[in-house]
């Protein structure tokens, strides 16, 4: 509650803080095959049932990505390659090349961003709050997770 307090007095303070927030969220996805419908079709007689088509079912490839976004759009997504892991040292090189494509697209906001991170282990590493603060990038924590926000 704290921390939303806290976040709350900021925006109060200043309107515009929103605006310079870059949040990150991390999801799974399963990849998909779908047929489409000229390659699905056949040539069956006049009289003939219809073929029946295959429902579609997810692949065993199963991806990641990482969607850096802000108020108005997505600012910077990365696809993790297959068998990468997600820890500190990937994830430095993936804040590295979000803070060279928010000089690009978002020049306005390139000295007073803030940075918005889950409580992922990498995330709230040494190496990566180093790393932030020798750029200069702000960070708006993230209060803990509790079961009883969830309710």
């Amino acid at each position: 509650m704290t921390v939303a307090e806290d976040c709350l007095e900021q925006v109060e303070n200043d309107p515009t803080l929103l605006d310079q927030v870059i949040t990150d969220d991390d999801s799974w996805f399963f990849q998909y095959n779908p047929e489409t419908k000229r390659q699905s079709s056949q040539w069956v007689s006049p009289h003939a049932p219809r073929p029946k088509k295959a429902r579609m079912s997810k692949s065993k490839v199963k991806t990641m990505i990482i969607t850096f976004f802000d108020s108005y759009r997505i600012v910077h997504k990365e696809f993790v390659p297959s068998g990468q892991t997600v820890n500190q040292g990937y994830y430095r090189l993936v804040l590295e090349r979000l803070r060279k494509r928010v000089n690009r697209v978002r020049p306005d906001i390139t000295r007073n961003r803030i940075l918005h991170d889950d409580n992922t282990p990498c995330h709230t590493t040494l190496s990566v709050s180093q790393y932030l603060a020798s750029k200069g990038i702000a960070v708006l924590y993230q209060p803990p997770y509790s079961s009883d926000i969830t309710l």
